[in-house]
């Protein structure tokens, strides 16, 4: 008798994250006659079909990895990108300024190589992707589909347009961007949100916060914040214990803004 396949087990054509003993991380799609290899040998593919997540394999020379489903933090950390990605730290704080969850309807401008489309659509959300540059909007389409598959395309629609020209639709939940002159699509966001809609703009500088935040008092936004994420981790080993030497300070501001009726 045949017994079942676990449930946790891999299967041909999904993404896996192996991870060394030097927490050295490496992302796979796993491929018929497909292999891994590195400095500590090779890894037949089909020799991590069957295998349940989270079991450690082992390489031709008999280096042990570690293999998992990758998170969404781990895809974004490794994807092919061409635009500079908005990163983990600063997406997570974003969903909840923005309040992103199911059914939301958002517009997204500066769409880049899709970190962020990526986390709204997980969270449930429907994107309209404004992008000036066909090759990012292309390259965010593949990484979208490469880590929540084909069906996610219902939900993500990516055009080609300049949202400083003004936003076609309306009636969107929120508006988020990742543009160097955010003021520059206040009055759209203004017409294109509804009532009590969230606005949020992620900037490198505070220059450019100041100025969207100017912009956004004399355009019917109130609620408004700026916020800079920090972040650090520690190391716990034993009595051990201290703060990692090094730390992610600066990667941008967050400003959020709110949709007054008028």
């Amino acid at each position: 008798m045949t017994a079942e396949p676990s449930p946790y087990a891999f299967k041909m054509g999904e993404l896996v994250l192996l991870i060394d003993p030097k927490d050295r991380r490496y992302l796979v799609t796993l491929e018929e006659n497909g292999s891994f290899q590195n400095h500590a040998g090779s890894l037949l593919h089909a020799d991590l079909v069957g295998v349940d997540e989270g079991s450690e394999v082992a390489t031709s020379l008999g280096q042990g990895l570690r293999a998992f489903r990758p998170t969404l933090s781990d895809f974004i950390l490794s994807m092919p990108r061409g635009a500079q990605v908005i990163y983990p730290k600063d997406i997570g704080p974003i969903l909840m300024m923005a309040d992103i969850g199911p059914n939301m309807k958002v517009l997204e401008s500066g769409v880049g190589s899709g970190a962020l489309s990526m986390a709204m659509l997980q969270a449930g959300a429907s994107i309209v992707g404004y992008e000036i540059r066909e090759d990012f909007a292309g390259r965010a389409k593949n990484n979208v589909t490469k880590f929540l598959g084909e069906e996610v395309l219902n939900r993500y629609q990516v055009q080609i347009r300049d949202c400083y020209d003004g936003i076609e639709e309306t009636g969107f939940d929120r508006v988020v961007l990742d543009l160097p002159e955010p003021w520059n699509v206040v009055e759209h966001a203004a017409s294109s949100l509804k009532p009590g809609g969230i606005f949020v703009s992620y900037s490198p500088s505070i220059t450019q916060s100041v100025q969207t935040t100017h912009t956004l008092k004399r355009s019917g936004f109130g609620e408004l914040k700026t916020t800079e994420v920090l972040h650090r981790g520690w190391n716990i080993a034993g009595t051990s214990v201290r703060p990692d030497h090094r730390m992610v300070a600066h990667t941008g501001f967050l400003t959020r803004a709110r949709l007054l009726h008028q």
